[in-house]
């Protein structure tokens, strides 16, 4: 068992097992990016809106990826109607910002403050507090299926503890270490969602920083799928891990955050290997099949009534090819009967 930060760990055989796939994939991604430019754009463009609706969705927006794409295709800060629509653009430009720049942020508290306010710079809910650290206690809670909330975990008290706890974090993370890099950015992640240093907005920034300190620590393939995609997924188990460590706080065991963090990797790394093989069956595609995929790419969940509708071809016809293409693995079925939608790979 050794020390990370404030951390007890345990690198397991599974850990290390799943830490060396990742480094593998990562030594690979040369090549793969060198071979698969002009698709890797394309693939980006997928992962954003993916990105941007699934982050804010965890915290309580009802905008599906098409509303999310929708809106961001015709984005006018002028008129953001709601506090859905400011928490996605907030969300889309603090995401686009850390993609561009990701080598000149550094990880510091005023960095970390100025992402906040980035953010949350549309969301008139939160102009009060925004690029602050909190000034209330912010403990996370639940919603039970009667109505009742429930606590999920108590954060840092507000003030000076607050303030103590982030330059601690920061003044680790900067110090030269001979822990793996994918285990200190794991170990940020959590001690930094676990004090939840921001009145509110703490869970999207935490996702945005796990992308951010990945890309920094040489895996910028993960701007091509969505980290906050297999999060949302995996939403229910995300805040049972979280809960499981942060309740022997201090000097918990983060060995349960860490599998949890590096499966999300293993799976996202998997499924972007499968959208890159995929690609040859896509271009055996005719161009109206390509057509139905592209109003699949930017309509997650789409029924085939509705695509038959959209683009003006027969149902008949569009039930065919969406069984060729869900053969061909190009895409994913879901559902059944009247229930039975379809998504991109």
């Amino acid at each position: 068992m050794s020390v990370v930060h404030t951390f007890r760990l345990d690198l397991t055989w599974d850990l290390l097992q799943a830490i060396s796939r990742v480094d593998r994939f990562a030594g690979e991604w040369a090549g793969i990016e060198r071979r698969e430019g002009r698709s890797l754009k394309h693939l980006k463009s997928i992962a954003t809106i993916q990105s941007v609706g699934a982050s804010t969705r965890i915290e309580g927006s009802r905008l599906d990826d098409a509303a999310v794409d929708a809106l961001l295709a015709q984005l006018d800060i002028t008129k953001l109607e709601d506090r859905d629509q400011q928490e996605v653009a907030g969300y889309f430009e603090a995401l686009d910002t850390l993609s561009e720049a990701y080598a000149d942020i550094r990880i510091g508290e005023s960095e970390l403050k100025h992402l906040h306010k980035l953010t949350l710079q549309y969301s008139t809910k939160d102009a009060w507090h925004r690029g602050g650290y909190k000034q209330r206690s912010n403990a996370v809670e639940a919603t039970l299926p009667d109505g009742s909330r429930t606590v999920v975990f108590t954060t840092t008290p507000p003030g000076v503890e607050t303030e103590d706890a982030m330059r601690a974090l920061v003044s680790w993370y900067a110090r030269p270490d001979a822990v793996h890099p994918l285990v200190r950015v794991a170990a940020f992640c959590y001690e930094f969602v676990t004090i939840h240093p921001f009145q509110d907005g703490n869970g999207r920034l935490s996702r945005l920083l796990a992308t951010l300190l990945l890309l920094q620590q040489g895996y910028p393939w993960v701007q091509y799928v969505s980290f906050e995609h297999e999060i949302e997924r995996r939403k229910s188990e995300y805040y049972r891990v979280l809960r499981t460590c942060q309740a022997n706080r201090p000097g918990e065991d983060i060995g349960p955050w860490l599998h949890f963090f590096l499966d999300c990797l293993v799976v996202m790394m998997e499924k972007l290997r499968a959208k890159l093989e995929a690609k040859g069956a896509i271009t055996d595609l005719n161009e109206r099949q390509r057509n139905i995929l592209r109003y699949v790419q930017a309509h997650a969940g789409a029924q085939a009534g509705a695509i038959a509708k959209a683009l003006g071809i027969p149902l008949p016809t569009v039930k065919k090819d969406l069984e060729t293409m869900v053969g061909a693995e190009v895409l994913l079925r879901e559902g059944v009967g009247r229930g039975t939608h379809y998504s991109a790979r």
